[in-house]
């Protein structure tokens, strides 16, 4: 049964009412190389801010720091442009992904399914993978003009032992509040369209304050240069917040560093629930 573009827009327009933040053009594609590379490729042919496209399946999808994002039949494979009006610096562009992640969480939330947040840009569920993020932007004189927002989130389609997909999540439960694939690309759709709108009218601060309450590594232990530390937050750059525990003599003393994304794995860890 195939991807049902028409349902796509109904639930689309039941869930943002008058309210329309992101004005969404839908593209759907039964394979591509990835859902970000075709939406630039849009984009040069003139496509505009709100056009989205959605996959079946990437054949080269990509992973944050150039991995590999193995992309089967089943998952949830959707990139969103956005164009913008206001100044954002280059240096923010992590505020952009964080706004997804928030928006999309807080989306499925609303629905009942617990998901949380890992950082910096991956969705999490009973502590396992339920998605993840790329967000890549183009910049002029130091400022973001444009960016592609891509998201992959496990719906039917295999997972590894640190993964999780949404189908056989929802088959454990009394409930089964997203039906569909189609209902699960709108409550993506919408989640970063609220995302963003927290970002742009409400703020980066009351965002991150979001972002920070789904964060599932809040409290984390964590070995820096061999210095044990604590998760405490996450600087509005994108940037890690760790308390690490030395001792000055016999003081214990707690310095704050910030740990760039990339630089340090936080792995999986099942949650207790």
């Amino acid at each position: 049964m195939g991807f049902n573009l028409q349902n796509l827009e109904t639930a689309l327009k039941a869930g943002q009412k008058c309210n329309t933040y992101l004005p969404f053009s839908l593209h759907f594609f039964e394979s591509v190389s990835s859902t970000n590379q075709t939406l630039w490729n849009l984009l040069n042919e003139g496509a505009i801010s709100g056009t989205v496209v959605i996959a079946s399946v990437q054949s080269a999808g990509r992973g944050q720091w150039g991995r590999e994002w193995i992309s089967p039949v089943g998952g949830l494979y959707v990139s969103v442009a956005i164009s913008f009006d206001q100044k954002i610096e280059a240096t923010d562009s992590y505020q952009l992904t964080f706004a997804t992640a928030w928006g999309i969480a807080s989306q499925l939330r609303q629905r009942g399914i617990d998901v949380g947040i890992k950082w910096p840009n991956d969705l999490v569920l009973n502590g396992r993978k339920l998605g993840g993020i790329l967000t890549e932007t183009k910049v002029k004189k130091g400022q973001i003009t444009q960016a592609v927002i891509g998201v992959g989130i496990n719906w039917t389609n295999p997972v590894p032992e640190t993964g999780i997909n949404l189908e056989s999540w929802q088959a454990l439960q009394d409930f089964r509040t997203i039906s569909c694939l189609e209902m699960l690309t709108s409550t993506v759709l919408l989640g970063i369209e609220s995302g963003m709108e927290c970002l742009f009218q409400e703020g980066v601060s009351i965002l991150l304050s979001r972002y920070l309450d789904l964060l599932t590594n809040m409290g984390d232990r964590v070995y820096v240069n061999n210095l044990s530390g604590k998760v405490v937050g996450v600087t509005s750059q994108g940037n890690l917040r760790v308390d690490l525990e030395t001792y000055d003599t016999k003081e214990l003393i707690t310095p704050e560093i910030y740990i760039q994304p990339g630089t340090i794995s936080l792995g999986y860890h099942k949650s207790s629930v």
